[in-house]
């Protein structure tokens, strides 16, 4: 299958399950509108009682304006009251996953993918000052020197073996040997190792302070519980001050119960007794919050190897997952916060927060290429469901998306 076929068939779906998801759009907006209607109301009167108060006296507006108004509003919420129904979670569509994708990617593909277009632009063949030009672009996006000097002998072998002359469907030869260079062969790398069904899932989360930990864990809660999971929160981050009031408010917000101790608690404490909790609750994930400091490495490697030491007592073979959680907006910064505590802990996933608010993106190729970490979620933004399982293609994609959509409709057409 060739790679377009391929992008098209994962990213965008079928064209009904396209069709729905942009109808469900346009309805939760409509339905939006419908909920801020009364408000809208309210302003509208107050302005015609300001307007008019002149003219009119303010006995007949209070008798008929606001009496109607008031009227139409119990009306509407009373009928808000009978049809609202809990609605049972949906699995969105290839195709809107993809969007969000493309949406939060935006910032990078407005800086790094114009001056990609205005390479092209300038350079109609392919040559060695085109990649030396591209090769620059690459690095000022943080993709990281070692990747880009594999693409760049990836890319020039293609153009060579192809023959390629123009620069034509470069950014497609581009995103396909992306793609390979991070998965480099490797399959189910978004997978979170979830126990059977009857046995608790530990996830350790571990990363500095400010980075959206505490808000990804809300978020990662919240997509396990709406996959009808239990799912029960340890605030073991007992040396930020609020860290543990944060949690809290994240997990009322999703419904899950937190365990906690005052500040300044031991976290391994806090840890043995989540952990309990977990198993008398019959929970099916503990999600335990760590402290961010990175002052002293020693100090946080033995904090660490002591709340990973509690854990794996309590639950053979726990944590089943450690999570670092890195901010991308920090770019190369991220990359030695990573180092660092892959040398403490044996982290098995980057969760990479703030993807959208930077213009550097490429970072998660530099993350991936050179510690072998693999990122298993990203941050697209504020929304609940902002937090997606990272997909190498979708990605590159969004990336490349202005370009890739015209590659994949000529070859479509």
């Amino acid at each position: 299958m060739s790679f377009f076929k391929r992008l098209k068939d994962k990213l965008m779906g079928n064209e009904e399950e396209k069709v729905a998801a942009i109808n469900e759009e346009e309805a939760a907006e409509q339905k939006q509108d419908e909920a801020t209607e009364p408000a809208r109301i309210e302003a509208t009167v107050d302005e015609i009682e300001k307007v008019e108060e002149v003219s009119v006296t303010e006995s007949s507006i209070e008798t008929e304006l606001p009496v109607a108004i008031e009227d139409q509003e119990q009306q509407e919420v009373q009928e808000v009251a009978i049809v609202e129904e809990p609605v049972e979670e949906k699995k969105p569509s290839a195709w809107s996953i993809t969007q969000k994708f493309k949406a939060g990617l935006e910032k990078t593909r407005n800086s790094f993918t114009s001056k990609v277009n205005d390479l092209v632009a300038r350079y109609r063949k392919v040559d060695e000052d085109f990649f030396e030009e591209l090769e620059d672009l690459l690095l000022q996006a943080d993709v990281g020197f070692e990747t880009v000097m594999e693409l760049m002998d990836k890319l020039r072998f293609e153009v060579q073996r192809k023959n390629i002359k123009d620069t034509n469907g470069i950014q497609a030869l581009i995103s396909e040997k992306l793609v390979e260079i991070y998965e480099q062969g490797e399959t189910d790398l978004i997978e979170l190792n979830m126990q059977p069904k009857g046995e608790l899932t530990v996830i350790l989360f571990v990363g500095v302070n400010g980075v959206g930990k505490t808000t990804t864990i809300g978020k990662l809660a919240h997509r396990l519980k709406s996959q009808g999971k239990t799912v029960v929160l340890a605030a073991g981050d007992t040396f930020r001050a609020g860290a543990i009031d944060q949690l809290q408010v994240w997990g009322d917000r999703v419904g899950c119960e937190v365990i906690k101790q005052s500040e300044g608690s031991d976290p391994a404490a806090v840890m043995y007794d989540a952990i309990r909790a977990a198993k008398n609750r019959n929970a099916d994930v503990l999600i335990c919050d760590t402290a961010g400091r990175l002052q002293n490495k020693v100090n946080l490697m033995n904090e660490l190897e002591k709340v990973h030491r509690v854990i794996s007592r309590e639950v053979p073979n726990a944590p089943h997952e450690v999570l670092l959680a890195l901010d991308a907006t920090t770019g190369q910064n991220a990359l030695v916060q990573a180092q660092t505590f892959k040398e403490a802990t044996n982290v098995t996933g980057i969760v990479l927060t703030k993807l959208d608010g930077t213009a550097k993106g490429g970072i998660v190729l530099a993350i991936r290429n050179k510690l072998h970490i693999p990122v298993k979620f990203v941050g697209l933004g504020e929304k609940m469901d902002d937090l997606q399982p990272f997909d190498a293609e979708r990605y590159v994609y969004g990336l490349f998306a202005d370009g890739l959509d015209k590659e994949l409709q000529n070859n479509e057409d």
